[in-house]
């Protein structure tokens, strides 16, 4: 999840090649609870890594969407691009959970140009 004053953009990779984008739809003043957790509490994290705090009040100026061709058991996997004035953030499926690239798009993502 990213924080844009307070507007919220919401990324999920679930599985193999199930990807998620949203915006504003997760209510986080309520706990998070994940459906098959079979009792296991979640909680939201305030702990940002520094290179995403780095961010903080830069202006988004450009968004893709990402596919891998690598040639390997990635290829055709979806990631989302986010460029900033210092580089990009790649919101990429690290295998049911979200990875997370700073710096260059590695040049295996065919870049999708959005709007």
């Amino acid at each position: 999840m990213l924080d844009f004053a307070g507007e919220r953009l919401e990324v999920n990779d679930e599985k193999f090649d199930d990807l998620s984008i949203t915006w504003g739809s997760v209510d986080v003043t309520r706990a998070p609870v994940w459906p098959t957790s079979d009792g296991f509490r979640l909680v939201w994290r305030d702990d940002v890594p520094a290179v995403s705090a780095a961010r903080c009040g830069q202006r988004l100026t450009a968004v893709e969407l990402l596919e891998w061709a690598g040639g390997d058991l990635a290829d055709g996997t979806f990631a989302v691009g986010l460029r900033f004035a210092d580089g990009w953030l790649t919101v990429y499926n690290a295998l049911d959970e979200n990875g997370l690239a700073f710096g260059q798009l590695k040049p295996q993502y065919r870049r999708h140009h959005l709007g």
